[in-house]
């Protein structure tokens, strides 16, 4: 047996974007890091043909695709959440859409919003990958620096310290505690206090600890 039959297959997935060279190569990143590619779409009623058909894990999806491109993407993975919950949503976007962006996140786990230039950072739009496939969510580092600049009378996180803060905006990228540790050059106990602060301070005491990160990353999303 060989070497690609052997290795196991990280998730399935759909592929949607009207620009043909970029579709292109990211079927091959995927499949080369052990993605099965299932279909590729050139615009947005092929792309829901394909996720009723394949039923893949995650569909990755161009936020502006024919004949308008304006926001079909956005409407098709709408379409896709209500209709195959279980799959996982990862939309790429050429610019920072803030009011398009909160209306993907605010759709449950298992979304992402990242930029273009973000899949050429390859380990970054892999591990993006993984985790919307596994149910997580996955905001772009630029939308959450354009959220967190904005600014608006009441700010439910005002009570927040500045570290917290810091911390709060790394969850919102999807950054486990381990990962939040390296980028600020303390323990990962140290994060987990933090995390339990943040949790407290926002009043998030219900269901578990996963489903209250992702209650504060859209606190978060939602004050800015």
């Amino acid at each position: 047996m060989d070497d690609a039959s052997q290795r196991q297959v990280r998730g399935r997935v759909v592929l949607a974007d009207d620009d043909i060279l970029l579709r292109e190569g990211l079927a091959s990143l995927c499949e080369r890091v052990g993605y099965e590619v299932v279909g590729q779409a050139g615009d947005a009623e092929r792309l829901l043909e394909l996720v009723h058909e394949k039923r893949p894990d995650i569909a990755i999806v161009d936020i502006r695709m024919p004949p308008d491109h304006s926001t079909e993407g956005l409407k098709a993975a709408r379409t896709i959440r209500e209709r195959h919950p279980g799959t996982g949503i990862l939309v790429l976007s050429a610019f920072v859409e803030v009011d398009d962006a909160l209306e993907l996140l605010a759709g449950g786990r298992g979304v992402g919003y990242l930029l273009k230039s973000r899949v050429t950072v390859v380990d970054e739009f892999i591990e993006a990958l993984d985790r919307v496939g596994k149910g997580g969510a996955v905001v772009d580092p630029s939308l959450v620096h354009e959220l967190f600049t904005a600014q608006r009378r009441d700010d439910p996180l005002s009570h927040l310290s500045a570290r917290e803060k810091e911390v709060l905006a790394l969850m919102a990228e999807g950054r486990s505690n381990a990962g939040i540790g390296r980028r600020l050059w303390v323990t990962e106990g140290t994060v987990e206090k933090h995390v339990r602060s943040i949790l407290g301070k926002l009043s998030l005491t219900e269901d578990t600890d996963d489903h209250r990160r992702v209650l504060a990353v859209l606190t978060f999303l939602e004050s800015r």
